[in-house]
């Protein structure tokens, strides 16, 4: 899927046309995925564009690199004004996606990557709409698991740890669906291949606990606040594939994905196929809160106009 991406992208702290941001092909990242990389929504609503929880993004931005001493040479104010600024400089008045990433450049074939190993910086973005129907996807547990943190940090945003990702959305989608389950190591229910899960039953959100190497999203960690200030009962705990199945009320959180429903499970019919009460009432939230209508959470948004 080709990108309809911006005409200028941020590169090493200079606005550049796209086409100009060039790496060589020895750049450390091809051959080994160290890049670190994040995802990041801003709304237009007609008056601005409003970036959706920008500090917490740029925070996990830097922590990610951290894991594996890749040094992130910017400030956190410069990467803030490099994500704004990236959306003024192509004079963005849709929502879109906004993706920063910065990578180990030239460095042979070495595995030794220190604090002092080159890295560059970039962001672009793109106008960008729903990932997923929002009126729900089916999904399927694949046999594929979750890596670990026997293996791999799962809370560290990499380029390389995305290959798990790959593989267990090729298997979903031979299957016939639009969207992996995977299970950690243990049995239990982790996360989809890009997105955090949830689960209903009987009126409780639950969501698989950071045990069960599921990424400590930063819209499940919207999602889970939100329910909470709607008095909803929220708990981080380990969820079994058949709990799964008897589950009321399926969706996944994500920065692209947004709230999506999973209305079928492995062939399964979900809340009888559609969208459940909660589901529907977390997604109507978020989008009030997204789209600034909501002014308890106007803290969690940063204008770029």
């Amino acid at each position: 899927m080709k990108l309809p991406i911006s005409k200028y992208v941020w590169f090493d702290g200079k606005y550049v046309l796209t086409e100009k941001a060039q790496v060589p092909i020895t750049t450390h990242a091809i051959h080994y995925g160290t890049s670190i990389f994040e995802g990041i929504r801003a709304y237009w609503n007609g008056k601005n564009l409003h970036v959706f929880r920008l500090d917490e993004h740029v925070k996990r931005f830097r922590r990610s690199g951290q894991f594996y001493n890749i040094s992130l040479n910017f400030s956190d104010k410069e990467i803030i004004n490099a994500i704004t600024g990236i959306c003024k400089k192509n004079k963005l008045k849709k929502s879109c996606y906004i993706r920063p990433f910065y990578f180990v450049g030239d460095y042979g074939i070495n595995l030794h990557v220190t604090e002092k190993a080159p890295t560059s910086v970039a962001v672009f973005t793109f106008p960008f709409g729903d990932l997923f129907n929002k009126r729900g996807i089916s999904a399927a547990i694949v046999s594929w698991r979750k890596f670990s943190d026997r293996s791999t940090p799962p809370q560290a945003k990499m380029g390389g740890n995305y290959l798990n990702s790959i593989i267990a959305t090729q298997e979903a989608k031979r299957n016939g669906v639009d969207e992996a389950i995977l299970l950690d190591h243990d049995g239990n229910v982790s996360e989809a291949p890009g997105e955090n899960i949830f689960i209903v039953r009987e009126g409780q959100l639950a969501t698989p606990s950071l045990a069960s190497a599921a990424l400590e999203g930063i819209t499940r960690d919207a999602v889970i606040k939100i329910a909470r200030d709607l008095d909803i009962e929220v708990v981080e705990r380990e969820i079994t594939r058949s709990e799964l199945a008897m589950s009321d009320e399926i969706f996944l959180t994500g920065t692209a994905a947004e709230i999506t429903p999973i209305i079928a499970l492995d062939g399964k019919k979900i809340s009888g196929g559609k969208p459940g009460d909660i589901t529907k009432k977390m997604m109507e939230e978020y989008t009030d809160i997204v789209m600034n209508k909501n002014n308890d959470y106007i803290h969690w948004l940063t204008a770029v106009y």
